[in-house]
């Protein structure tokens, strides 16, 4: 049997509107080439000028994972030739970082409590892209120079479900920092999984393999796994020290296995030496002060919620799994008169399966001061639950206000007692019968009253009144 060892580095592209040393702006899917400058191009004589904006991030970050934020810290540069980097070697922080041991946890499925320890998170500068179009190869140098921050684990991790719990707690809060927007897709949040195995029990660390930019959790769970399996079966065919080096790996999704990519580089191969372009990064008293005043976490916010609105964990795990779920239910509690119980149930059932499990709801066609109002609604018992079902397919369908698309639906319940008493008797007297039956001991008779009186009001009857007269003429 053996034992998985998982270590994750992960680059994490920083939201500010310029890069890490000059001022051409970082956004997104513009023209190609369009976003640079001699600094980025690395022509000859051009100086690079350190953002501050990508310190103040990093301490915030440094803040959330209870780490060290060295005040004096140095850049480097690595050495290493590939067309996507003019420079031909990339500035960042091997020898003094400017974060250091912090630590994360997560919470396991067998309820347990897992404290993954981080070695450290350094600033660096992206290099550009290569796009490859069959024969040809074209570089695109506009996300050269962009901010990173890599955050490097230690190899605490020993399945892919653990990796995986550890990414997307690290994804929500550099979210909920607001640090970066962690876009998978656009390789504003990209992983490197480092693998690997060992027997039960030992306690040596064997050869890892390293499995290179993997944009999504479901790509990188099964990399680790194929990449578990290929190692398990060398070891078992006796080729372990043969076939399983120290090397770089790409995960290819549509043949669903890793494949070789290059030797892995030891540090001497970088030949790193300190960057004599720039000073010593220092972080100030003042700067430390201002940007350790971090906003409330995942878990601070999980915890919070479970007390103020009296939510068990698994609702409050699912709502503040991401910032914009945990804004959009705060903004629908600040509607009077509405109960967490039905704003949770209308927001995570009801709003999420319509948007097909989709964890980002900022692009909700119903808003989050619309939904609150509706649940404000179900707990006033204007509407029934079931109502507020088909209002809420009619508002993903129409920008309307919610009370006119009751009344346009025909929806508003009624709670007038005489009206209901009414058609409890009209029901009581057409099945002498089953009143009979029922008097004579058969309850389960009850539930048939109560869902003739709802078909005769064609759902719009208070189930709760309904079911009161009824007890009542029923006896």
């Amino acid at each position: 049997m053996f034992e998985t060892v998982i270590g994750l580095e992960v680059h994490v592209q920083l939201n500010t509107k310029t890069k890490l040393f000059c001022s051409c702006p970082t956004s997104f899917n513009h023209k190609q080439n369009v976003n640079t400058c001699p600094t980025c191009l690395a022509l000859p004589g051009a100086l690079p000028v350190l953002n501050k904006e990508v310190i103040h991030k990093a301490v915030m970050l440094g803040t959330a994972v209870d780490a060290t934020i060295n005040q004096t810290s140095f850049f480097d540069r690595k050495s290493y030739f590939y067309p996507d980097s003019p420079s031909a070697f990339q500035i960042t922080q091997l020898y003094t970082p400017i974060v250091e041991h912090g630590k994360l946890q997560i919470d396991l499925e067998d309820g347990v409590t897992k404290t993954i320890r981080i070695n450290r998170a350094h600033i660096e500068a992206d290099a550009g892209k290569n796009i490859h179009d069959g024969d040809i190869s074209k570089v695109d140098l506009n996300r050269a120079g962009t901010p990173l921050l890599e955050i490097v684990s230690e190899p605490d991790m020993n399945s892919a479900e653990e990796a995986i719990l550890y990414l997307k707690k690290l994804h929500s809060i550099i979210r909920y920092l607001n640090i970066g927007d962690a876009n998978m897709q656009e390789g504003s949040f990209r992983v490197d999984v480092n693998v690997s195995i060992r027997p039960k029990g030992d306690k040596k660390l064997y050869t890892r393999v390293e499995v290179k930019n993997i944009n999504s959790f479901k790509f990188i769970q099964k990399a680790i796994e194929l990449e578990v399996s290929r190692q398990s079966e060398a070891w078992e065919d006796g080729i372990y020290e043969k076939e399983i080096c120290q090397e770089t790996r790409l995960f290819d999704q549509v043949k669903q296995e890793t494949r070789s990519m290059r030797g892995k580089e030891e540090a001497a191969d970088y030949r790193y030496f300190p960057e004599p372009d720039l000073l010593k990064v220092v972080v100030t008293d003042e700067i430390l002060k201002e940007f350790s005043v971090i906003p409330e976490l995942p878990d601070a916010k999980h915890a919070r919620f479970i007390k103020q609105y009296k939510m068990n964990e698994y609702n409050a795990g699912v709502i503040t799994s991401s910032i914009e779920m945990a804004h959009f239910f705060e903004t629908m509690m600040a509607t009077n008169g509405v109960s967490a119980k039905t704003a949770t149930s209308l927001l995570t059932v009801e709003l999420q399966g319509r948007l097909k499990g989709d964890a980002n709801i900022s692009n909700s066609p119903v808003d989050a001061q619309k939904l609150g109002f509706l649940a404000s609604r179900i707990d006033d018992q204007t509407i029934s639950g079931k109502a507020a079902k088909d209002v809420l397919d009619y508002l993903m369908e129409n920008d309307i206000d919610v009370d006119l698309v009751i009344d346009t639906l025909g929806l508003k319940q009624v709670t007038d007692t005489g009206a209901i008493e009414t058609m409890c008797d009209e029901i009581i007297s057409a099945n002498p019968d089953k009143v009979e039956q029922y008097q004579a001991g058969k309850d389960k008779l009850f539930g048939f009253f109560v869902g003739q009186v709802m078909k005769a009001s064609k759902g719009s009857a208070n189930p709760q009144a309904v079911n009161e007269v009824l007890k009542a003429k029923l006896g």
